[in-house]
């Protein structure tokens, strides 16, 4: 059985996720105690202990879905279920690059903490900015609509579906835009709760600052398939990695894109190795044959017949 791990990035997170791996597995234990040191944050308090508001603090949330993906995956493979590819989304490509071999789960760690608190730092740097989901309308109009009102500070910062995307920008330019997209035809916009505009021109100087943490890390060559929110595609080398761990902080999630480049490469199934559904969710909306089934706790991985 062919099996592609997906691992969900900021905002599936929830309290408690990830505590039924932590309470059955030695090596998840293990795996929040290297978590914990490397980050200098009690990992196991803040997962199963903190409120959705401390979780949904950029700094926290990127710490705490990484760890939580990582132990799902873990549990996963101790299930006797076992990653040919891997893939994240947005944060998730942290535990997805440490899944794949291409750097270490110490790394990983290291890289998140610093990524959520240069970024939570980056949206305060440069101004009022935001974000903003689009439901029902698909890109190319949502496109269309924002070079038509002349809007230079707004962006498609994820491509999830072909009716659902998000746009980052300055918070004035998103104001406008939603007025814009809703007069378009969009049948819902929905402002999201986040501490800058992601995946934009916005995260320049969290980009700067984080292509100098991650140019101290060893990036290896993949030993299982990985793709990149970058390009869409998979990547071949830890060097192609590398680069493009730096570029992602700017750079649009081309989710669409890297579920086509992971359904054509002949995966049995995938399986959501994270907190939540989303994934799941927008994997059903592909034309794909593959099943995406979730895999955020014990029960759901009980449930999986491969």
């Amino acid at each position: 059985m062919k099996n592609c791990f997906l691992f969900p990035g900021q905002g599936a997170q929830y309290p408690g996720m990830a505590k039924d791996f932590f309470e059955t597995s030695k090596a998840v234990r293990e795996l929040f105690d290297l978590a914990s040191e490397i980050s200098g944050t009690n990992m196991r308090k803040l997962l199963f202990e903190s409120d959705e508001e401390t979780l949904k603090q950029t700094q926290n949330t990127q710490l705490a879905i990484a760890l939580a993906g990582a132990a799902a995956a873990l549990s996963a493979r101790e299930h006797d279920m076992q990653p040919a590819g891997c893939a994240g989304f947005s944060v998730g490509e942290y535990p997805a690059l440490a899944e794949a071999g291409i750097i270490s789960f110490a790394d990983m760690f290291h890289l998140v903490s610093e990524r959520g608190r240069l970024m939570d730092e980056s949206g305060r740097r440069s101004g009022s900015s935001t974000m903003t989901a689009v439901l029902f309308m698909p890109p190319e109009k949502i496109q269309q609509t924002l070079d038509e009102a002349g809007l230079k500070h707004v962006w498609i910062a994820n491509y999830n579906s072909a009716t659902q995307s998000v746009l980052s920008g300055t918070t004035t330019e998103i104001e406008f835009a939603e007025e814009k997209l809703k007069a378009a035809g969009a049948r819902r916009v929905v402002r999201l709760k986040v501490s800058g505009a992601f995946h934009s021109p916005l995260m320049a100087w969290a980009h700067d600052a984080f292509s100098e943490v991650v140019g101290k890390v060893t990036f290896q060559d993949p030993r299982i398939a990985f793709f990149s929110n970058v390009t869409g595609k998979r990547v071949l080398t830890g060097k192609e990695a590398k680069s493009l761990a730096v570029a992602q902080v700017i750079s649009p999630v081309l989710w669409t894109t890297e579920e086509a480049s992971i359904a054509a490469e002949g995966f049995d199934c995938c399986l959501e190795t994270g907190p939540g559904t989303v994934l799941a969710g927008l994997w059903k909306s592909t034309e794909s044959s593959i099943v995406c089934h979730p895999c955020d706790t014990l029960d759901a991985l009980a449930s999986i017949s491969l």
